[in-house]
């Protein structure tokens, strides 16, 4: 009995070393040389200062930017420690309150605007923190982005065709936008 707990001990020890240990730092270091970048979380960095990862949204909403996929993550907005999404059904009247006071919120932050709501500035993502919207929902920002920042509606379009992300490998997903790094590039056009 004592021979078969020791070498059971030994067996736990060499595959928590292995698999705990060894293999971590391996596929670490291949992750490290191969997608530096990525490995460290995509972050991006002005004037030495991080502000923001390009795979996580932020919270956006002062009229001078272009807002973000709302987040269903649960302990804040764009928490990547809680990514997950809001698992309200189509029919849950939670969701259909959250998504009528979004409408809301973006028709009293642009009364004029006639365009039709994008579906993905009033739903969010499934993990909860997606950086992207979609060229839409882009385009019917623009004017209100423009105005507030006394630009040219077609200087901040031009921003937008600029940061427009095509499909992955040329068919994977749909075209896209990061929000961050657009808000950067308005912040920089001063």
């Amino acid at each position: 009995m004592m021979k078969t707990c020791v070498q059971s001990f030994l067996m736990l020890a060499m595959l928590t070393l292995v698999t705990g240990v060894l293999y971590p730092l391996v596929v670490t270091g291949a992750a490290q040389l191969a997608f530096s970048r990525e490995a460290q979380g995509s972050l991006i960095v002005r004037d030495g200062e991080v502000v923001g990862s390009s795979l996580i949204g932020q919270p956006f909403s002062d009229p001078k930017y272009f807002w973000s996929r709302p987040s269903a993550t649960s302990s804040a907005p764009y928490d990547a420690g809680a990514s997950s999404g809001s698992n309200q059904g189509p029919l849950n009247p939670a969701l259909r309150d959250a998504v009528q006071a979004r409408i809301a919120a973006l028709k009293a932050a642009d009364p004029d605007n006639r365009l039709p709501i994008p579906v993905d500035l009033v739903t969010a993502s499934g993990s909860g923190l997606d950086p992207h919207i979609s060229p839409a929902a882009a385009a019917y920002q623009v004017e209100r982005v423009a105005r507030a920042r006394g630009l040219g509606v077609e200087v901040v379009r031009g921003l937008v065709t600029e940061h427009m992300e095509g499909r992955q490998f040329g068919f994977l997903g749909e075209p896209r936008v990061n929000v961050l790094e657009l808000n950067l590039a308005l912040d920089a056009k001063r």
